[in-house]
């Protein structure tokens, strides 16, 4: 794990860390890094948004705009990373199931050339099950926000 921002306590996960960390592929993971990883508390995964991603083909031709529920799949792709690296679990297999999603507003477009920073913090957990809440931002301005949970499952006992 590298230092993020300067501070020691703060992990953080380059593409080939995450694709160890989550099962998620192209075309369906939808993070390049994730930086500021508090164990257990927050994460902060980026999102290069580029005009080859295969849903803007059909989401909007000649307007691409991300679909709002891939923003937030890459909320839970991020929050799935620091759980994963809250609990050591890193090439341990781990799946990580939605089970809700609440309270969800779509703010601003996100659209090719967009750098999308996906901020998540941790509401509460107990057991297997984590509460989060998550913002997607270019820059300062705020694209998206949901609640959701989720379950940590070993796949091999699932």
């Amino acid at each position: 794990m590298s230092e993020a921002k300067g501070n020691p306590d703060l992990g953080s996960a380059d593409l080939e860390r995450i694709m160890r960390m989550i099962p998620h592929r192209a075309p369906f993971l939808f993070l390049d890094r994730v930086h500021s990883i508090e164990k257990s508390k927050s994460a902060v995964g980026v999102k290069n948004v580029t005009s080859i991603e295969p849903h803007f083909a059909g989401h909007f031709p000649g307007r691409p705009i991300m679909p709002g529920v891939l923003i937030v799949e890459a909320m839970a792709q991020t929050a799935a990373v620091m759980v994963v690296d809250t609990l050591d679990m890193i090439d341990k297999g781990m799946l990580v199931y939605f089970m809700t999603v609440d309270k969800t507003r779509f703010r601003s477009p996100v659209v090719p050339g967009d750098v999308l920073e996906l901020h998540v913090e941790v509401q509460r957990n107990k057991g297997n099950v984590w509460r989060f809440t998550g913002k997607g931002m270019v820059g300062d301005r705020l694209c998206a926000e949901a609640e959701f949970s989720a379950m940590i499952v070993d796949p091999d006992k699932a």
